[in-house]
């Protein structure tokens, strides 16, 4: 059985992320004709894209949605607020992907709101492969969430969240991961260079290393180490190297910091 849709749907921050969004959104079937976009600096992409499916964009007094999603920029929700708060019935769902804004502060700047959920997106959304951690708020119906889950699944995979104290832990795993996979897509490269191969060469293999190997995660139900495992040939030069990789000063460590340093900027920022 097919997931509900929202007969109407506000998205406040029509930006990278929330276009990302609207894009997946139309993929999935949600009507074009019941969507509005509030942005006052609206792309012209995002304009043709409105005009393409019929949404209404900056109306002068949009009516409440069955569904209100925040994007705009964290620290514009004080500026936002009374806009927004017209925005809400009684049986809204809000939807906020607005980095280090919890649903208490939500809730204290959107009085008019019964029904918040939490999510945090990556960038990989942007090609409808992102992974997106979510936490409802007490007052979210199981069909609300049910409908939060078929729109935040529009950009890629979803998480739903227990607490919703672990999204400083998600946005230092996935929310900034994808940064960390470029770097070592960088440092992979470099590395080639060092060995004896033209620059151009080796980030062209690196890349495509790193592209490809994130294909075979996606399209494979086995767990990491064993995909790990089965390219690891005993004595070879894939083990060669994981020995360095995995020694107690390797990559696991490292990460481990990255990750730690990314929760605490996390936690600074939402505090």
């Amino acid at each position: 059985m097919a997931s509900p849709l929202p007969q109407t749907l506000t998205l406040v921050g029509a930006g990278k992320m929330g276009g990302a969004m609207l894009e997946g959104w139309l993929s999935i079937g949600v009507n074009g004709a019941g969507i509005t976009l509030l942005d006052p600096h609206i792309s012209e992409e995002m304009q043709t894209l409105a005009a393409t499916h019929g949404m209404s964009v900056n109306p002068a007094a949009p009516a409440p949605a069955e569904v209100v999603v925040l994007a705009t920029k964290p620290q514009m929700l004080d500026t936002a607020a009374p806009a927004v708060q017209a925005l809400i019935a009684p049986k809204t769902l809000l939807i906020s992907i607005l980095a280090g804004k919890t649903l208490g502060d939500l809730s204290a700047r959107l009085p008019n709101a019964n029904a918040i959920v939490r999510a945090m997106p990556n960038l990989p959304a942007s090609v409808r492969r992102g992974v997106t951690a979510a936490a409802a708020g007490k007052g979210v119906s199981e069909a609300q969430r049910q409908l939060a889950d078929a729109l935040l699944a529009g950009v890629g995979k979803v998480e739903w969240l227990g607490d919703e104290g672990l999204i400083d832990a998600v946005t230092a795993v996935s929310g900034s991961g994808p940064a960390y996979v470029f770097n070592m897509v960088e440092c992979l490269a470099a590395a080639g260079v060092a060995a004896g191969l033209p620059a151009e060469i080796a980030e062209r293999l690196a890349r495509a290393t790193v592209e490809g190997a994130g294909e075979m995660l996606f399209q494979s139900p086995l767990p990491p180490a064993t995909l790990r495992q089965n390219v690891t040939s005993p004595g070879g030069t894939t083990a060669a190297a994981l020995e360095v990789l995995m020694a107690d000063n390797g990559l696991a460590p490292l990460m481990r910091r990255a990750v730690a340093a990314a929760k605490r900027r996390a936690e600074e920022l939402s505090g």
